[in-house]
């Protein structure tokens, strides 16, 4: 299978061309939150006051790094479980993140709204934090510090792997993936 490398921030066009399943190849900047960045996300957004950067465009990943040893940028920095932050992922769709990446299912309600609003839903290997850290350039904190592993984290990746798990079309590799394995 074809391995393809692509960029962000995304654009419309290389998100309508991801097909679930897909493997890729992504460099360029992403952005750490899990739940308790979700939360404060969402209680900023009710006080109508703005988020700590623009997410039009960008991609969120479910990630709590751990503290760099000597000598590297970053710990392990494995995905989390992306049913913890279902609740908020729609109200940030709308805003046009395009693009999130953890493990596991999503809801329902978040697969319409990734339809709806054009985003994609990548999956990283479970377990390889050590080995998705050796993708990491650059790491910058940039909001919520407070909470520590949680807080908000600018990454530069380059090839970073992935699986395209939900795209645009309503697919989903859990679902299909299961479906081929009982034929």
């Amino acid at each position: 299978m074809e391995i393809r490398r692509i960029q962000s921030p995304l654009e419309d066009a290389v998100i309508e061309s991801l097909k679930s399943g897909d493997k890729v190849f992504l460099s360029g900047y992403i952005y750490t939150a899990r739940d308790a960045a979700h939360k404060r996300f969402v209680e900023t957004l009710k006080e109508g006051r703005a988020l700590p950067f623009d997410i039009a465009g960008q991609i969120i990943y479910y990630c709590g790094p751990t503290p760099a040893p000597p000598g590297k940028i970053i710990g392990a920095c494995g995905p989390t479980t992306s049913s913890r932050m279902d609740a908020y992922t729609p109200t940030l769709l709308s805003l046009r993140l395009k693009g999130m990446i953890g493990k596991g299912k999503r809801s329902e309600t978040v697969k319409d709204a990734i339809k709806k609003y054009k985003a994609v839903y990548f999956g990283a290997t479970g377990g390889a934090g050590a080995l998705l850290s050796k993708t990491v350039v650059s790491f910058e904190s940039i909001a919520y510090e407070d909470l520590g592993p949680e807080a908000v984290v600018r990454l530069g990746v380059k090839d970073m792997p992935l699986f395209v798990i939900n795209d645009v079309y309503g697919s989903d590799l859990y679902e299909t993936g299961m479906t081929r394995y009982k034929e």
